[in-house]
Protein backbone atom coordinates (compact mmCIF):
# COMPACT_ATOMS: atom_id res chain seq x y z
CA UNK A 1 0.00 0.00 0.00
CA UNK A 2 1.73 3.47 -0.75
CA UNK A 3 1.96 5.50 1.68
CA UNK A 4 0.21 8.65 0.68
CA UNK A 5 -2.92 7.12 0.20
CA UNK A 6 -5.75 9.14 2.01
CA UNK A 7 -6.53 7.70 5.84
CA UNK A 8 -10.56 7.16 4.71
CA UNK A 9 -9.48 5.07 1.68
CA UNK A 10 -6.58 2.49 4.22
CA UNK A 11 -9.53 2.47 5.95
CA UNK A 12 -12.22 0.91 3.63
CA UNK A 13 -8.77 -1.17 1.86
CA UNK A 14 -8.95 -2.89 5.37
CA UNK A 15 -12.71 -3.25 5.98
CA UNK A 16 -12.37 -5.27 2.37
CA UNK A 17 -9.03 -7.59 3.63
CA UNK A 18 -6.55 -5.90 1.42
CA UNK A 19 -4.15 -4.59 3.41
CA UNK A 20 -3.73 -5.42 6.99
CA UNK A 21 -3.41 -3.19 10.38
CA UNK A 22 -0.14 -4.97 11.25
CA UNK A 23 1.37 -4.02 7.76
CA UNK A 24 -0.05 -0.62 7.35
CA UNK A 25 1.86 -0.23 11.38
CA UNK A 26 5.24 -2.00 9.77
CA UNK A 27 4.83 0.26 6.89
CA UNK A 28 5.01 3.67 8.82
CA UNK A 29 6.70 2.28 11.80
CA UNK A 30 9.59 1.47 8.54
CA UNK A 31 9.31 4.88 7.47
CA UNK A 32 9.60 6.32 10.80
CA UNK A 33 12.82 4.89 11.00
CA UNK A 34 14.68 5.81 7.70
CA UNK A 35 13.04 9.87 7.72
CA UNK A 36 12.50 11.09 11.31
CA UNK A 37 16.22 11.08 11.91
CA UNK A 38 16.45 14.24 9.51
CA UNK A 39 12.85 15.36 10.30
CA UNK A 40 12.55 15.09 14.13
CA UNK A 41 8.62 14.85 13.88
CA UNK A 42 8.34 12.24 16.61
CA UNK A 43 9.43 12.65 20.32
CA UNK A 44 7.89 9.57 21.28
CA UNK A 45 7.57 5.83 20.21
CA UNK A 46 6.37 2.39 21.34
CA UNK A 47 6.60 0.39 18.60
CA UNK A 48 6.08 -2.73 20.50
CA UNK A 49 2.52 -1.05 21.56
CA UNK A 50 1.47 0.29 18.28
CA UNK A 51 2.16 -3.73 16.44
CA UNK A 52 0.47 -5.63 19.34
CA UNK A 53 -2.81 -3.21 18.81
CA UNK A 54 -2.20 -3.41 14.95
CA UNK A 55 -2.17 -7.68 15.32
CA UNK A 56 -5.27 -7.04 17.89
CA UNK A 57 -6.96 -5.47 15.01
CA UNK A 58 -6.02 -7.52 12.72
CA UNK A 59 -7.77 -10.26 14.47
CA UNK A 60 -11.00 -8.13 14.75
CA UNK A 61 -10.85 -7.98 11.03
CA UNK A 62 -11.26 -11.66 10.81
CA UNK A 63 -13.85 -12.07 13.45
CA UNK A 64 -16.57 -9.05 12.48
CA UNK A 65 -18.14 -7.49 9.35
CA UNK A 66 -17.11 -4.82 7.60
CA UNK A 67 -20.21 -2.80 8.89
CA UNK A 68 -19.35 -3.97 12.35
CA UNK A 69 -15.64 -2.32 12.31
CA UNK A 70 -15.24 1.59 13.33
CA UNK A 71 -14.71 3.96 10.88
CA UNK A 72 -10.69 4.13 11.16
CA UNK A 73 -10.45 0.47 12.05
CA UNK A 74 -6.55 -0.16 11.81
CA UNK A 75 -5.42 3.15 10.94
CA UNK A 76 -2.27 4.42 12.05
CA UNK A 77 -2.42 8.01 13.84
CA UNK A 78 0.18 10.10 15.78
CA UNK A 79 -0.93 12.08 19.12
CA UNK A 80 0.21 15.72 19.41
CA UNK A 81 2.60 16.01 22.72
CA UNK A 82 0.12 18.47 24.06
CA UNK A 83 -2.39 15.79 24.47
CA UNK A 84 -2.09 12.77 27.01
CA UNK A 85 -2.68 9.39 26.09
CA UNK A 86 -3.41 6.55 28.76
CA UNK A 87 0.46 4.50 29.66
CA UNK A 88 2.57 7.47 27.48
CA UNK A 89 4.46 10.48 28.79
CA UNK A 90 3.55 14.04 27.47
CA UNK A 91 5.92 16.41 27.45
CA UNK A 92 4.52 19.34 26.63
CA UNK A 93 7.89 19.87 24.51
CA UNK A 94 9.42 20.92 28.10
CA UNK A 95 11.89 19.60 30.26
CA UNK A 96 10.21 20.32 32.64
CA UNK A 97 7.58 17.64 32.24
CA UNK A 98 7.39 14.49 34.31
CA UNK A 99 8.61 11.27 32.63
CA UNK A 100 5.77 9.31 34.17
CA UNK A 101 3.13 7.61 31.87
CA UNK A 102 -0.71 9.11 31.93
CA UNK A 103 -3.41 7.15 33.97
CA UNK A 104 -5.57 8.44 31.41
CA UNK A 105 -6.84 9.71 28.13
CA UNK A 106 -7.77 13.05 27.44
CA UNK A 107 -11.35 13.35 25.56
CA UNK A 108 -10.31 13.84 21.72
CA UNK A 109 -7.31 11.03 22.38
CA UNK A 110 -10.87 8.53 23.68
CA UNK A 111 -12.82 9.40 20.55
CA UNK A 112 -9.78 9.10 17.99
CA UNK A 113 -9.09 5.39 19.82
CA UNK A 114 -12.99 4.86 19.91
CA UNK A 115 -13.17 5.66 16.05
CA UNK A 116 -10.18 2.56 15.32
CA UNK A 117 -7.33 4.82 15.09
CA UNK A 118 -4.11 2.94 16.57
CA UNK A 119 -2.13 6.03 18.19
CA UNK A 120 1.78 5.93 16.30
CA UNK A 121 3.62 7.60 18.91
CA UNK A 122 3.79 11.27 19.62
CA UNK A 123 4.94 14.13 17.55
CA UNK A 124 6.92 17.23 18.65
CA UNK A 125 5.38 20.71 19.90
CA UNK A 126 7.58 23.83 20.52
CA UNK A 127 7.28 23.84 24.67
CA UNK A 128 3.17 24.69 24.98
CA UNK A 129 2.70 24.79 22.12
CA UNK A 130 3.52 28.75 22.10
CA UNK A 131 5.27 29.13 18.84
CA UNK A 132 4.60 29.09 15.21
CA UNK A 133 8.04 26.82 14.93
CA UNK A 134 7.93 23.38 16.19
CA UNK A 135 11.34 23.80 17.97
CA UNK A 136 12.51 23.10 21.89
CA UNK A 137 15.08 22.68 24.29
CA UNK A 138 13.40 19.16 25.12
CA UNK A 139 13.42 17.20 21.48
CA UNK A 140 15.22 20.11 19.14
CA UNK A 141 14.04 21.42 15.88
CA UNK A 142 11.36 19.62 13.26
CA UNK A 143 12.20 20.08 9.85
CA UNK A 144 9.84 20.56 7.30
CA UNK A 145 10.04 17.76 4.30
CA UNK A 146 10.01 20.05 1.18
CA UNK A 147 13.05 21.75 2.73
CA UNK A 148 14.83 20.35 5.87
CA UNK A 149 16.42 23.90 6.00
CA UNK A 150 12.61 25.77 6.84
CA UNK A 151 10.61 25.05 9.44
CA UNK A 152 7.07 22.86 9.33
CA UNK A 153 5.02 25.74 11.40
CA UNK A 154 3.87 25.00 14.47
CA UNK A 155 2.99 24.23 16.92
CA UNK A 156 1.66 20.70 15.23
CA UNK A 157 5.21 21.03 12.91
CA UNK A 158 5.55 17.35 13.84
CA UNK A 159 2.16 16.23 13.00
CA UNK A 160 2.56 18.04 9.55
CA UNK A 161 5.95 16.83 9.06
CA UNK A 162 5.11 13.04 9.83
CA UNK A 163 1.79 13.24 7.24
CA UNK A 164 3.97 15.21 4.30
CA UNK A 165 7.05 13.17 4.67
CA UNK A 166 4.31 9.74 4.54
CA UNK A 167 5.30 8.87 8.36
CA UNK A 168 1.79 9.02 8.74
CA UNK A 169 -1.27 8.99 6.53
CA UNK A 170 -3.03 11.32 8.75
CA UNK A 171 -2.08 12.87 12.16
CA UNK A 172 -3.68 14.46 15.57
CA UNK A 173 -3.21 18.40 15.41
CA UNK A 174 -4.56 21.63 17.76
CA UNK A 175 -4.93 24.62 17.31
CA UNK A 176 -4.61 27.50 19.09
CA UNK A 177 -3.60 30.94 17.14
CA UNK A 178 -2.86 29.29 14.02
CA UNK A 179 -1.73 25.56 14.82
CA UNK A 180 -3.29 23.16 12.46
CA UNK A 181 -4.10 26.01 9.75
CA UNK A 182 -0.22 27.35 9.37
CA UNK A 183 1.67 23.76 9.75
CA UNK A 184 -0.98 22.51 6.85
CA UNK A 185 0.06 25.83 4.85
CA UNK A 186 4.05 24.87 5.39
CA UNK A 187 3.69 21.60 4.71
CA UNK A 188 1.28 21.15 1.99
CA UNK A 189 -1.26 19.58 3.86
CA UNK A 190 -5.20 20.20 4.77
CA UNK A 191 -6.06 21.77 8.02
CA UNK A 192 -9.37 22.86 9.53
CA UNK A 193 -9.90 24.76 12.56
CA UNK A 194 -13.60 23.49 13.69
CA UNK A 195 -15.71 25.87 15.62
CA UNK A 196 -15.21 26.92 19.28
CA UNK A 197 -15.97 23.69 21.55
CA UNK A 198 -16.73 21.78 17.87
CA UNK A 199 -14.21 19.11 18.98
CA UNK A 200 -14.75 18.76 23.21
CA UNK A 201 -11.28 19.81 25.13
CA UNK A 202 -12.39 18.58 28.23
CA UNK A 203 -11.37 22.11 29.88
CA UNK A 204 -12.15 25.01 27.79
CA UNK A 205 -8.11 26.20 28.16
CA UNK A 206 -7.52 29.90 27.04
CA UNK A 207 -11.47 30.69 26.78
CA UNK A 208 -11.59 28.29 24.06
CA UNK A 209 -9.41 29.87 21.48
CA UNK A 210 -8.04 26.32 21.26
CA UNK A 211 -9.48 23.08 19.46
CA UNK A 212 -8.37 19.67 18.22
CA UNK A 213 -8.42 17.89 14.85
CA UNK A 214 -5.80 16.70 12.50
CA UNK A 215 -3.83 17.34 9.11
CA UNK A 216 -4.49 15.60 6.56
CA UNK A 217 -4.10 15.03 2.96
CA UNK A 218 -7.35 15.66 1.27
CA UNK A 219 -10.67 17.12 2.28
CA UNK A 220 -12.32 13.94 2.52
CA UNK A 221 -10.31 12.84 5.12
CA UNK A 222 -10.61 16.02 7.22
CA UNK A 223 -14.63 15.49 7.07
CA UNK A 224 -14.45 12.21 8.09
CA UNK A 225 -12.26 12.90 11.18
CA UNK A 226 -14.86 15.54 12.12
CA UNK A 227 -17.86 13.09 12.06
CA UNK A 228 -15.83 10.99 14.95
CA UNK A 229 -14.49 13.25 16.94
CA UNK A 230 -16.35 16.50 16.79
CA UNK A 231 -19.39 15.17 18.73
CA UNK A 232 -21.34 16.66 21.81
CA UNK A 233 -19.70 16.18 24.62
CA UNK A 234 -22.71 15.41 27.85
CA UNK A 235 -20.11 16.50 30.27
CA UNK A 236 -18.65 19.63 28.42
CA UNK A 237 -19.95 23.17 29.78
CA UNK A 238 -21.00 23.70 26.13
CA UNK A 239 -20.88 21.97 22.66
CA UNK A 240 -21.04 23.71 19.10
CA UNK A 241 -24.31 22.97 17.58
CA UNK A 242 -24.34 19.52 16.11
CA UNK A 243 -24.83 19.03 12.70
CA UNK A 244 -28.17 17.74 11.16
CA UNK A 245 -26.12 15.26 8.67
CA UNK A 246 -22.48 13.85 8.56
CA UNK A 247 -20.08 16.23 7.80
CA UNK A 248 -18.65 13.27 4.91
CA UNK A 249 -21.98 13.99 3.23
CA UNK A 250 -22.56 17.20 3.68
CA UNK A 251 -19.30 17.90 2.11
CA UNK A 252 -19.91 16.45 -1.28
CA UNK A 253 -22.98 18.78 -1.92
CA UNK A 254 -22.70 21.67 -4.37
CA UNK A 255 -22.19 25.31 -2.19
CA UNK A 256 -23.42 28.27 -3.70
CA UNK A 257 -23.48 30.55 -5.73
CA UNK A 258 -21.84 32.37 -2.43
CA UNK A 259 -21.37 35.63 -1.81
CA UNK A 260 -17.33 35.49 -0.70
CA UNK A 261 -15.15 37.96 0.61
CA UNK A 262 -11.55 38.30 0.02
CA UNK A 263 -8.22 40.43 1.40
CA UNK A 264 -4.59 39.73 1.43
CA UNK A 265 -4.18 43.07 3.91
CA UNK A 266 -3.55 41.38 7.29
CA UNK A 267 -4.91 43.45 10.45
CA UNK A 268 -2.04 44.95 11.50
CA UNK A 269 0.00 46.52 8.57
CA UNK A 270 3.24 44.52 7.71
CA UNK A 271 4.21 43.20 3.88
CA UNK A 272 2.49 40.20 2.85
CA UNK A 273 5.08 37.73 0.11
CA UNK A 274 4.08 38.01 -3.48
CA UNK A 275 3.41 34.34 -3.32
CA UNK A 276 1.12 34.34 -0.18
CA UNK A 277 -0.79 37.27 -2.50
CA UNK A 278 -0.49 34.84 -5.71
CA UNK A 279 -2.22 31.82 -3.88
CA UNK A 280 -5.31 33.85 -2.70
CA UNK A 281 -5.70 35.51 -6.49
CA UNK A 282 -5.33 31.49 -7.76
CA UNK A 283 -8.10 30.86 -5.19
CA UNK A 284 -10.59 33.68 -6.25
CA UNK A 285 -9.87 33.01 -9.76
CA UNK A 286 -11.52 29.14 -9.37
CA UNK A 287 -14.36 30.32 -7.06
CA UNK A 288 -15.66 33.04 -9.61
CA UNK A 289 -14.97 30.75 -12.58
CA UNK A 290 -17.47 28.41 -10.26
CA UNK A 291 -20.20 31.08 -10.37
CA UNK A 292 -19.50 32.52 -6.82
CA UNK A 293 -19.58 36.14 -5.95
CA UNK A 294 -16.30 37.48 -5.05
CA UNK A 295 -15.73 41.14 -3.27
CA UNK A 296 -12.56 42.93 -1.50
CA UNK A 297 -13.43 43.21 2.28
CA UNK A 298 -10.75 45.45 4.62
CA UNK A 299 -10.54 43.62 7.98
CA UNK A 300 -8.86 46.30 9.66
CA UNK A 301 -12.37 48.39 9.51
CA UNK A 302 -13.64 46.22 11.19
CA UNK A 303 -11.52 46.09 14.31
CA UNK A 304 -8.86 47.81 16.26
CA UNK A 305 -6.30 45.45 15.82
CA UNK A 306 -3.97 46.88 18.18
CA UNK A 307 -6.48 46.27 21.14
CA UNK A 308 -7.52 42.60 19.75
CA UNK A 309 -3.90 41.77 19.79
CA UNK A 310 -3.56 43.29 23.29
CA UNK A 311 -6.62 41.30 24.49
CA UNK A 312 -5.68 38.09 23.16
CA UNK A 313 -2.28 38.98 24.68
CA UNK A 314 -3.84 38.83 28.01
CA UNK A 315 -5.23 35.20 27.24
CA UNK A 316 -2.49 33.86 25.70
CA UNK A 317 -0.28 34.97 28.66
CA UNK A 318 -1.87 32.05 30.75
CA UNK A 319 -1.14 29.37 28.31
CA UNK A 320 0.47 27.57 31.18
CA UNK A 321 -1.82 27.10 33.45
CA UNK A 322 -3.13 23.39 34.10
CA UNK A 323 0.64 22.23 32.40
CA UNK A 324 0.90 19.52 35.12
CA UNK A 325 5.07 20.25 35.27
CA UNK A 326 7.22 18.65 38.11
CA UNK A 327 10.00 21.58 37.62
CA UNK A 328 9.25 25.02 36.57
CA UNK A 329 12.53 26.32 36.61
CA UNK A 330 13.31 23.94 33.34
CA UNK A 331 11.13 26.20 31.36
CA UNK A 332 12.68 28.22 28.57
CA UNK A 333 12.83 31.47 28.55
CA UNK A 334 9.76 33.06 26.34
CA UNK A 335 7.37 30.92 28.66
CA UNK A 336 8.67 31.90 31.52
CA UNK A 337 8.58 35.82 30.14
CA UNK A 338 4.85 35.02 29.32
CA UNK A 339 4.17 33.26 32.46
CA UNK A 340 5.66 35.93 34.62
CA UNK A 341 3.49 38.63 32.63
CA UNK A 342 0.30 36.42 33.42
CA UNK A 343 1.34 35.82 37.32
CA UNK A 344 1.13 39.56 37.24
CA UNK A 345 -2.25 40.39 36.12
CA UNK A 346 -4.94 40.74 38.88
CA UNK A 347 -8.28 38.74 38.18
CA UNK A 348 -10.17 41.71 37.32
CA UNK A 349 -7.96 42.82 34.86
CA UNK A 350 -7.82 39.26 33.24
CA UNK A 351 -11.71 39.12 33.08
CA UNK A 352 -11.91 42.72 31.66
CA UNK A 353 -8.99 41.50 29.00
CA UNK A 354 -11.64 38.17 28.00
CA UNK A 355 -14.38 40.97 27.96
CA UNK A 356 -12.94 42.79 25.44
CA UNK A 357 -12.13 39.53 23.17
CA UNK A 358 -15.78 38.78 22.85
CA UNK A 359 -16.78 43.03 22.82
CA UNK A 360 -14.26 43.22 19.57
CA UNK A 361 -15.10 39.35 18.47
CA UNK A 362 -18.81 40.72 17.85
CA UNK A 363 -17.08 42.94 15.68
CA UNK A 364 -15.40 40.94 13.57
CA UNK A 365 -18.10 38.32 13.19
CA UNK A 366 -20.86 40.68 12.31
CA UNK A 367 -20.23 40.41 8.69
CA UNK A 368 -21.19 36.90 8.67
CA UNK A 369 -24.43 37.74 9.69
CA UNK A 370 -25.17 39.86 7.47
CA UNK A 371 -25.09 38.13 3.94
CA UNK A 372 -21.36 37.35 3.93
CA UNK A 373 -20.95 33.28 3.48
CA UNK A 374 -16.66 32.98 3.43
CA UNK A 375 -13.78 35.11 3.67
CA UNK A 376 -10.51 34.37 1.86
CA UNK A 377 -7.16 35.20 2.92
CA UNK A 378 -3.59 33.96 3.14
CA UNK A 379 -2.91 31.15 5.78
CA UNK A 380 0.48 33.05 6.04
CA UNK A 381 1.37 35.93 5.43
CA UNK A 382 5.31 34.69 4.72
CA UNK A 383 6.49 31.62 2.81
CA UNK A 384 7.64 28.82 5.53
CA UNK A 385 10.55 30.74 7.40
CA UNK A 386 13.99 29.20 7.50
CA UNK A 387 14.66 27.17 10.48
CA UNK A 388 15.88 28.76 14.30
CA UNK A 389 14.61 32.15 13.05
CA UNK A 390 11.99 32.44 15.24
CA UNK A 391 14.86 32.81 18.07
CA UNK A 392 16.06 36.26 15.98
CA UNK A 393 16.34 38.29 19.28
CA UNK A 394 15.07 36.27 21.96
CA UNK A 395 18.84 35.96 23.29
CA UNK A 396 18.28 39.96 24.25
CA UNK A 397 14.49 39.91 24.91
CA UNK A 398 12.79 36.57 25.11
CA UNK A 399 9.41 37.93 24.16
CA UNK A 400 10.87 38.47 20.61
CA UNK A 401 10.00 35.13 19.36
CA UNK A 402 6.26 36.08 20.17
CA UNK A 403 6.91 39.13 17.36
CA UNK A 404 8.84 36.91 15.13
CA UNK A 405 5.64 34.83 14.67
CA UNK A 406 2.92 37.58 14.04
CA UNK A 407 3.78 36.57 10.01
CA UNK A 408 2.92 33.19 10.27
CA UNK A 409 -0.31 33.83 12.73
CA UNK A 410 -1.66 37.16 11.38
CA UNK A 411 -4.54 35.72 9.29
CA UNK A 412 -5.31 32.92 12.17
CA UNK A 413 -5.48 33.56 15.30
CA UNK A 414 -8.39 36.20 15.09
CA UNK A 415 -10.28 33.02 14.25
CA UNK A 416 -9.21 31.31 17.29
CA UNK A 417 -10.71 34.15 19.46
CA UNK A 418 -14.51 34.48 17.51
CA UNK A 419 -14.67 31.16 17.26
CA UNK A 420 -15.44 30.34 13.35
CA UNK A 421 -14.55 27.88 11.73
CA UNK A 422 -11.36 28.15 9.15
CA UNK A 423 -9.90 26.04 6.77
CA UNK A 424 -6.25 25.95 5.10
CA UNK A 425 -5.98 24.12 1.57
CA UNK A 426 -2.53 23.47 0.07
CA UNK A 427 -3.26 25.66 -3.50
CA UNK A 428 0.15 26.99 -4.44
CA UNK A 429 3.52 26.31 -4.50
CA UNK A 430 6.48 29.36 -4.17
CA UNK A 431 9.02 29.59 -6.59
CA UNK A 432 11.28 28.42 -4.15
CA UNK A 433 9.03 24.61 -4.15
CA UNK A 434 7.73 25.16 -0.82
CA UNK A 435 3.99 24.78 -0.04
CA UNK A 436 1.67 27.91 0.09
CA UNK A 437 -1.60 27.77 1.23
CA UNK A 438 -5.04 30.09 1.42
CA UNK A 439 -7.17 29.93 4.42
CA UNK A 440 -11.16 30.07 3.74
CA UNK A 441 -12.96 31.19 6.69
CA UNK A 442 -17.00 30.13 7.47
CA UNK A 443 -19.73 32.09 9.68
CA UNK A 444 -20.73 30.76 13.09
CA UNK A 445 -20.86 26.74 13.01
CA UNK A 446 -20.64 26.64 9.05
CA UNK A 447 -17.94 23.81 8.42
CA UNK A 448 -20.21 23.13 5.94
CA UNK A 449 -19.39 25.58 4.00
CA UNK A 450 -15.41 24.84 4.09
CA UNK A 451 -15.68 21.51 3.59
CA UNK A 452 -18.12 22.06 0.25
CA UNK A 453 -15.80 24.80 -0.76
CA UNK A 454 -12.53 22.79 0.03
CA UNK A 455 -14.06 19.29 -2.10
CA UNK A 456 -14.62 21.55 -5.25
CA UNK A 457 -11.21 23.49 -5.47
CA UNK A 458 -9.54 19.66 -4.74
CA UNK A 459 -11.09 18.88 -7.68
CA UNK A 460 -10.08 22.21 -9.16
CA UNK A 461 -6.58 22.51 -8.19
CA UNK A 462 -5.53 19.30 -7.44
CA UNK A 463 -2.65 19.41 -4.73
CA UNK A 464 -3.00 14.62 -4.01
CA UNK A 465 0.05 14.22 -6.37
CA UNK A 466 2.37 16.41 -5.12
CA UNK A 467 5.47 15.33 -2.80
CA UNK A 468 8.28 16.58 -0.67
CA UNK A 469 12.01 15.96 -1.14
CA UNK A 470 11.72 13.85 1.77
CA UNK A 471 9.39 11.69 0.86
CA UNK A 472 11.78 8.82 -1.11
Amino acid sequence: MEPFTPATELAAAVRRREVSPVELAELYLGRMDKLDPELNAFCFRDDDRVLAEARAAAEEVTRRSPEELAPFHGIPLPIKDLNRREGWPTTFGSRGASPEPNTVSDVVVQRFVEAGFIPLGMTNSPEFGTVSFTESEAHGVTRNPWDTDHTPGGSSGGAASAVSSGMAPIAHASDGGGSIRIPASCCGLVGLKASRNRVPNGVNEIEGFGTSGVVSRTVADTAAVLDVIGRPDPLGWYNAPPPARPWAETSLEAAGPLRIGVTTTPPVAMPVDPACVQAVDLAVRALEGMGHSVEEVDLTTLVDANRFVEAFGVVWNTGSAGVPLVDWDAIEPLNAALRKAGRELDSISYVEGVALTQLLSRQVVAPFTTGLDVLVTPTMAVEPPRCGSVWEGADVDPMAAMFNCFPMGMFTSVWNVTGLPALSLPLHTSEAGLPVGVQFVAGPWREDLLLQLGTVLEQALPWADRRPAMAA
